[in-house]
């Protein structure tokens, strides 16, 4: 098994997003590394068109900014929690896709590896909903470990996502 010193996690709260940090945990635990964790505010991924452009730049953005801030010192205590050393890195201001962010925060921390959480969305959802993790395994200067949630996860995943509708 290789030996990595330094294993990339973007986060966003969601069940996938946890089930891939209790991975990197666990690898982490293994081998001695560090986690570095990583929020990417994504604003368009709420944009409407229907919120007023200063509304969605004084009220939104910093409600997401927050939210990340909240995120990553809850999922880095869960780290610390376990013995693993973790940073944390809210990136909320450059614009761009995420898989771009992470592979620049992947080079600029010198992981060794990512660990990302993945819907296994097929099929229309995945058309509509893009799939992040494998725009991530496309970019990524390193290797990236995909965590796939268990059926019954991905079925509530699916359920919240209905419903929220």
């Amino acid at each position: 098994m290789s030996k990595y010193h330094q294993i990339l996690v973007p986060v966003d709260g969601s069940p996938t997003s946890e089930i891939a940090l209790d991975e990197a945990i666990r690898l982490a635990q293994l081998g001695g590394a560090r986690l570095q964790l990583l929020h990417v505010v994504d604003p368009m991924g709420y944009a409407t068109g229907f919120e007023p452009a200063m509304n969605y730049v004084n009220d939104i953005i910093p409600l997401m900014r927050v939210a990340g801030e909240k995120l990553l010192a809850h999922d880095r205590q869960k780290a610390l929690d376990k013995g693993v050393a973790a940073d944390c890195v809210l990136i909320d201001e450059a614009p761009g896709r995420i898989c771009d962010h992470v592979a620049e925060q992947a080079r600029r921390s010198k992981a060794d590896l990512i660990v990302v959480g993945s819907h296994g969305r097929r099929g229309v959802g995945r058309v509509l909903l893009g799939s992040d993790a494998e725009q991530i395994v496309r970019h990524a200067p390193v290797p990236v470990l995909v965590v796939r949630a268990p059926k019954a996860a991905h079925k509530a995943a699916q359920s919240r996502e209905t419903d929220s509708r």
